[in-house]
């Protein structure tokens, strides 16, 4: 494992706690930048200048945009920047796994990890300062939350990883993004939709809806708000086959139980031909990976267009819970095979690092107190 300072590589990235002046950029999708053309009297076609400069080409330097005019250079200079997340570290892996942690202002980063397979990169980004859920098995959640991250802090991490591979000149390149990373990204919903268009945006990174991932704890409004605006593929955080089960895990259950889950995802894939719900499914120790467990698992799932995603818990200090043998996480996959699922298990990266499922915590100002109550209760039960 090796962890190195990382040099910034934007000049006009702001230095830590700096208030932003100016409209950034970078975080507006095509409908944004044609809104804000339109404000300045400019012809809607502008607004795919600006997404190939600073998107595709990574040029945050109007001076250098030598197809607007100087008029309007002038003017964007004056009104406007394109700032992007300033790297504090990175970290590479045993297996070839990269973390970056990105400092946002004085209290706060976030981690984006980059994972090398054979015929794919896929970054990691992260949607909110720590996590406003509580999943019992994820140190994000453990850690806190602080607030939701802007479209520009969210297409910033794709943007700093892109311009980090074209300066290595190993003709590595980002093909998935999955909203994996801190955070619930559907209650980060006014800023992850927009950061979603760029990526798929032929100006911008060009990535097909098929390779742009949510996954979501099941925020069943916003769903289905996403389903009214979005075709990107959908990942559900599960982890439990009933209700008793997943509300102790995933304490949103509690709000939105299985069966409206089921419903929403049904509805997100309507009208979507050849697409399924990936179901995500971190396999506890003696809690949900026994094989009553997989049988149930694979009746709630009968009907449903899906894939099943067994992940290995990755621990973490404090964690209540250990990994499941890799002996029974293979009979709770034949289970479901034999039901007729597509079962995989997702191979464990960046371990070392910090970086795997679960792992991410970068650096949050908590504003829940999460931590604090946590000692308190743990305190009174030993008192």
């Amino acid at each position: 494992m090796k962890s190195v300072p990382v040099k910034v590589v934007a000049e006009n990235a702001p230095g830590a706690g700096a208030a932003p002046q100016k409209l950034n950029l970078l975080g507006l999708d095509r409908a944004g930048l044609e809104g804000f053309f339109a404000e300045l009297g400019e012809k809607p076609f502008r607004a795919s200048q600006i997404l190939k400069w600073v998107h595709h080409r990574g040029v945050t330097d109007f001076d250098a945009m030598t197809d607007l005019s100087k008029a309007l250079r002038t003017k964007l200079k004056d009104m406007a920047e394109v700032r992007v997340p300033e790297p504090v570290l990175d970290q590479t892996s045993s297996d070839g796994t990269r973390k970056w942690l990105l400092q946002l202002d004085g209290s706060n980063a976030i981690e984006a990890v980059l994972i090398p397979e054979k015929s794919r990169e896929t970054l990691c980004i992260s949607s909110q300062v720590g996590c406003a859920l509580e999943c019992s098995f994820c140190s994000t959640g453990y850690q806190g939350f602080n607030r939701n991250l802007s479209t520009a802090e969210i297409i910033g991490q794709l943007w700093y990883v892109t311009r980090m591979l074209e300066q290595e000149g190993t003709g590595r390149q980002v093909t998935n993004v999955v909203f994996m990373g801190m955070g619930e990204p559907l209650l980060n919903f006014k800023n992850v939709v927009p950061a979603s268009e760029l990526m798929k945006d032929d100006h911008a990174y060009g990535l097909s809806k098929r390779r742009v991932t949510l996954s979501t704890s099941g925020v069943i409004p916003y769903l289905d708000r996403l389903t009214e605006v979005s075709d990107i593929s959908l990942a559900v955080s599960l982890h439990a086959p009933n209700d008793a089960l997943r509300d102790e895990l995933v304490p949103i259950n509690k709000k939105y139980p299985i069966a409206e889950l089921l419903a929403a995802c049904q509805r997100y894939i309507a009208d979507k031909p050849h697409r399924s719900i990936t179901w995500e499914y971190v396999m506890l120790d003696g809690v949900n990976d026994t094989d009553e467990h997989a049988r149930q698992l694979a009746r709630l799932l009968k009907g449903i267009p899906s894939k099943v995603n067994l992940i290995p818990f990755n621990p973490f200090p404090e964690a209540p819970y250990e990994r499941s043998s890799d002996e029974r996480i293979r009979a709770f996959s034949n289970i479901l095979s034999n039901a007729g699922l597509v079962s995989t298990t997702r191979k464990t990266r960046g371990d070392d690092i910090d970086g795997a499922c679960g792992q991410l915590v970068g650096k949050v100002a908590d504003r829940t107190r999460r931590q604090q109550k946590r000692a308190q209760r743990a305190q009174a039960g030993t008192a």
